[in-house]
């Protein structure tokens, strides 16, 4: 079992690299960022479907694998169309934007690293749909239900955000202004908080507390839902989101963040509410 999952290892780290090397590219031919994403989430849901098919001693794939194939295809399709259309209505995404311009004429290169290492930091997201995918027990049971309950509350939490995100942006009166609606009222970033709900799924089906000595492979999906706060709340999510909406909305958005959750949803700051 150790050879096999060492395999799948090699093979989604193989995969995520060369088809961060493709959205390199698509992002030097175009001038668009934006498309980096868009690519980044496919890439994650086809090798992570890829990876929880992958036959077993030549068995076809069992009701769990399949399971987990769809929900990070649902996933990586709902995300995915939403960030390519929201690409086409723009030159360029801010946020890599302004790490083009801070490297200067060294950007085609760091650029390129800097994608090599979102490559690498993805290998644990997608390992952890391929342990889930096995998990030793042939029928589904409740925590298999619970990780798709998990996974489509995340799913349907981020699809509002962005439609409530949308809708406020696409009002002529908020120009300039910053969404503080719906979701928006409580958490800073409360398509972050889903998206990174959803990945807790991957953890509840793998890991048993009756099975925990039988597959211990199943912790290393706690990796998962960890690496995804850390990237959102401190790498490539909130720090340059922020930074560049300081930049465009300046005290406005000081005010909101003095008042509004940066990432969990709670109520707002009574003392700051207007």
């Amino acid at each position: 079992m150790t050879v096999l999952y060492l395999k799948a290892l090699a093979a989604i780290a193989l995969s995520l690299s060369l088809l961060m090397t493709i959205a390199w590219g698509v992002r030097e031919r175009t001038g668009n960022s934006g498309w980096v994403d868009t690519i980044w989430t496919f890439a994650v849901g086809l090798v992570g479907a890829g990876s929880a098919l992958w036959p077993v001693a030549g068995a076809a794939p069992s009701a769990r694998q399949w399971l987990v194939a769809a929900l990070i295809l649902i996933w990586s399709l709902r995300l995915g169309w939403h960030i390519a259309v929201r690409t086409r209505g723009i030159s360029d995404d801010a946020r890599y934007a302004a790490f083009a311009s801070e490297w200067g004429l060294d950007a085609r290169r760091r650029m390129f690293i800097f994608l090599q290492n979102q490559a690498l930091g993805s290998i644990p997201l997608v390992f952890s749909i391929f342990v889930a995918a096995r998990f030793p027990e042939t029928g589904l049971r409740l925590e298999d239900y619970l990780g798709v309950l998990i996974l489509f509350v995340g799913i349907t939490g981020e699809a509002l955000a962005d439609a409530q995100l949308k809708e406020f942006r696409n009002d002529p009166a908020n120009k300039g202004r910053v969404c503080d609606v719906g979701l928006w009222r409580w958490s800073r970033h409360p398509n972050y908080f889903f998206e990174w709900f959803g990945w807790l799924a991957y953890p509840v089906i793998a890991i048993s507390i009756g099975h925990a000595l039988r597959y211990p492979w199943g912790l290393a999906t706690l990796l998962a839902p960890v690496l995804m706060y850390w990237f959102l709340v401190h790498v490539t999510g909130i720090p340059p989101l922020e930074a560049q909406m300081l930049r465009s909305r300046g005290d406005r958005y000081r005010d909101y963040q003095s008042r509004t959750s940066a990432f969990f949803p709670l109520p707002p700051h009574k003392a700051a509410v207007p």
